[in-house]
């Protein structure tokens, strides 16, 4: 037992030592938002869909075209006339160079062109709401890990009064056996229920240290093995936020819904596209050539050609094999399908609005029905140590009402994590995450 309780002696020394870096809420998140490597993926992604948002991406510039080409041929040439003679012509070398500078540009293409900028726009927007998806989602599970870790530590203490009083209780019942006014079964059995105590606490501190790591990983540090200590102790819980509100806000704010909204319009946008293509379409062409031919037979040495070219299409389909009625009716039903998909998701997100709140309403009341408990069960210990001590309460009576107190002090704990959690996820689905970084 002295080794054991050297073991955890030094572990705790060992703990604490390396527990030099203190972090609170606030730096957490500031830390995960700056290394996360799922926000710098969704960055880059955003920086992507601003890229494509350029009115040259959309057609509405002109395309400018510079080429070139040289070329050649070697050939042997046999001529037999009609009056039977032959002319005979070996390596016979010939060369074509020319450059052309041509310039394109649809003038009317249907509206196609204002409807493509219009959804790169859109486009645009989605990958900033993207990115603001990945920062509110990684804000709660840093919020989430936090005050996890804040519960486990609460957790440990715990359990290190739990040791503390089964120290007391087998001391008590130590001198009682020297004294001989207690038997050796009450000694064993006092050392029983400290070991066990002591293997808990061991493999709480297990569990604190898998919250380090846990949070270590969200805020993406390099050494993901660093042991800190948090600048809050108890678990703080918002008591009043108002389900009206929070559906207002969340009907208005929700980054999931505004981003079904814009694919809703980018669908539409997409069925004007389709339809655009029914029109008739203008489109103006220029350019610039040069060619130079070189022959080594015949009666030119060469041959050199340069000037403009232009040109002007007016066009329209008449018939391409239905493909464009198919399309627009495909187009139709997809946009059909995206407004469904929009319903869905506000009907999922006011039912997870209402079963949040519900948990979240509960667990305010059974916070308030474990403190009464734990002062309770705290009450009882005290009156419990007294008559144990004076005989007047047996060993596993005791046991008793201490497994009582640490049932109700962790009962609490994790009722007040677990209206933390609901409290985040409401936060989350009204789009009001961010409050915990201000």
């Amino acid at each position: 037992m002295r080794i054991t309780f050297l073991n955890l002696f030094f572990f705790f020394l060992l703990t604490g030592s390396k527990a030099q870096v203190v972090y609170g809420l606030k730096g957490c998140i500031g830390i995960g938002l700056e290394k996360n490597f799922s926000i710098l993926v969704a960055k880059n992604s955003e920086i992507i869909s601003s890229n494509n948002f350029t009115r040259g991406n959309a057609g509405f510039l002109p395309t400018l075209d510079l080429n070139s080409r040289y070329s050649g041929t070697l050939n042997n040439n046999t001529q037999n006339l009609y009056d039977g003679s032959q002319t005979i012509t070996n390596g016979a070398y010939n060369t074509t160079a020319n450059a052309g500078l041509t310039i394109g540009w649809t003038i009317f293409n249907g509206f196609s062109v204002q409807t493509t900028y219009k959804k790169l726009s859109e486009l645009k927007q989605v990958g900033e709401l993207n990115t603001q998806l990945a920062v509110e989602n990684l804000i709660a599970d840093i919020v989430s890990g936090y005050y996890n870790y804040i519960q486990q530590v609460q957790m440990l203490n715990n359990m290190k009064y739990a040791v503390t009083l089964s120290k007391e209780r087998f001391r008590i019942d130590e001198d009682r056996y020297l004294l001989q006014s207690g038997s050796k079964l009450q000694v064993l059995q006092s050392r029983v229920y400290l070991n066990a105590d002591s293997s808990i606490l061991s493999k709480q501190f297990e569990v604190v240290r898998a919250a380090q790591v846990r949070l270590n990983e969200l805020m993406a540090v390099e050494d993901m093995g660093v042991q800190f200590l948090s600048k809050d102790s108890s678990i703080e819980v918002i008591p009043d936020l108002l389900y009206e509100k929070l559906l207002d806000e969340t009907l208005k704010g929700n980054t999931s819904l505004i981003i079904a909204s814009k694919y809703k319009t980018i669908s539409e946008y997409d069925y004007k596209i389709i339809i655009s293509r029914s029109y008739p379409y203008f489109t103006l062409s220029t350019g610039y050539s040069y060619n130079l031919n070189s022959y080594s037979t015949g009666t030119y040495n060469n041959q050199i050609s340069n000037g403009m070219n232009y040109g002007l299409t007016l066009g329209v389909n008449i018939f391409d094999g239905f493909n464009q009625k198919r399309n627009i009716n495909n187009s139709s039903l997809q946009l059909k399908n995206i407004e469904l998909k929009y319903l869905e998701i506000e009907q999922g997100i006011r039912a997870d609005l209402i079963t949040i709140y519900s948990a979240y309403s509960n667990n305010l009341r059974l916070i308030k029905l474990e403190e009464q408990n734990l002062q309770t069960a705290a009450e009882n210990l005290d009156i419990a140590l007294v008559s144990y001590k004076l005989g007047s309460l047996s060993g596993i009576d005791l046991r008793e009402v201490q497994k009582s107190l640490l049932d109700a002090k962790e009962s609490l704990l994790s009722i007040q994590y677990q209206t933390k959690l609901a409290e985040i996820s409401l936060e989350l689905i009204s789009g009001k995450v961010m409050e915990y970084y201000k």
